[in-house]
């Protein structure tokens, strides 16, 4: 019996290692690169997407949103996470912990403006309603840089594993996270920061990425058990913001105009992230014969019984 990445991965590494036709230090370098580039161009993909017609319609988009951050959550973090070694109900006790964690945290919030505001005689409403939005935008943004850190741990395996399996994994993600990002900036926009500052922190964000990846060069056997824990925390923020920030933000809008689209706005949200997932399966299965498997299976479960 033998972990999967030893049995599997370092035997195709150190082949190479022992030619001399790689080097430790080129695979790090892979990973920051990968890591980098992953987030980058995922982002640029979002910001390119989000412009024209789009920045127009940022109150249509928040269904969009909702659906993409709810597809992400249920179709596709989670998903994952009960495929790993971990029980699944253990899974769902860290996914519940995760949303009772963001509601105490908003709950905190709440407190602190109420105290703050407490003196004022006058109800200002819109001023309320952004504030309400702005706690949303700073919450999905915990969320987004906690399932990039995850992201970047699973490429730093899949480059240990096999530079090329590294590529096809850092692609995968990339295309991924276009639609994860589309969904965050629109969230953003919508919470009332300003385009430049929505660009900043969800790059910022992004960056999450690389520190996954280097850490994950560095310590993979214990960063790779974390990740089933990490996906549903994520999970559970972008669940709660779709839930208890957009969704509510929605059925304010009782038009019988305004039911159709934010309807079909939520089926076009999950139908990417569904359409995503269908790619991101094919191609994983696609390479699961010659490369011992996807680089999300893989660091989904830490431990596969093999023969020696």
């Amino acid at each position: 019996m033998c972990q999967w990445f030893a049995c599997n991965g370092k035997s195709w590494l150190n082949r190479r290692l022992a030619r001399g036709r790689i080097t430790i230090d080129a695979i790090f370098l892979f990973i920051v690169i990968a890591t980098l580039a992953s987030g980058v161009l995922s982002l640029f993909g979002a910001a390119s997407l989000s412009l024209g017609l789009l920045s127009k319609l940022i109150d249509k988009m928040v269904s969009f949103s909702a659906g993409v951050l709810l597809g992400t959550a249920l179709l596709h973090l989670l998903p994952e996470s009960l495929e790993s070694h971990v029980d699944a109900h253990v899974i769902t006790r860290w996914l519940l912990g995760g949303l009772l964690g963001f509601f105490l945290l908003e709950k905190l919030a709440l407190l602190r403006h109420s105290h703050h505001h407490e003196g004022d005689g006058h109800h200002h409403e819109h001023g309320h309603d952004a504030h309400e939005a702005g706690k949303g935008g700073w919450m999905i943004l915990v969320g987004s840089a906690i399932h990039n850190f995850a992201d970047g741990v699973v490429i730093a395996a899949a480059f240990l594993t096999d530079p090329r399996l590294g590529v096809a994994a850092t692609v995968s993600i990339t295309v991924h996270e276009v639609a994860h990002k589309l969904g965050d900036f629109m969230v953003l926009l919508n919470a009332g920061f300003k385009r430049r500052k929505a660009l900043v922190l969800t790059l910022a964000s992004s960056l999450t990425a690389l520190l996954g990846g280097v850490l994950g060069y560095f310590m993979l056997d214990r960063l790779q058990s974390l990740i089933p824990y990490l996906l549903a925390l994520a999970a559970s923020s972008f669940i709660y913001i779709a839930v208890s920030d957009l969704m509510p933000q929605m059925q304010r809008r009782t038009s019988p105009r305004d039911a159709l689209p934010q309807i079909l706005l939520i089926g076009v949200g999950l139908a990417l992230v569904v359409w995503l997932n269908g790619h991101d399966h094919d191609h994983d299965h696609g390479h699961g014969h010659d490369e011992g498997g996807s680089a999300l299976a893989m660091s989904a479960s830490v431990v596969k019984p093999s023969s020696e």
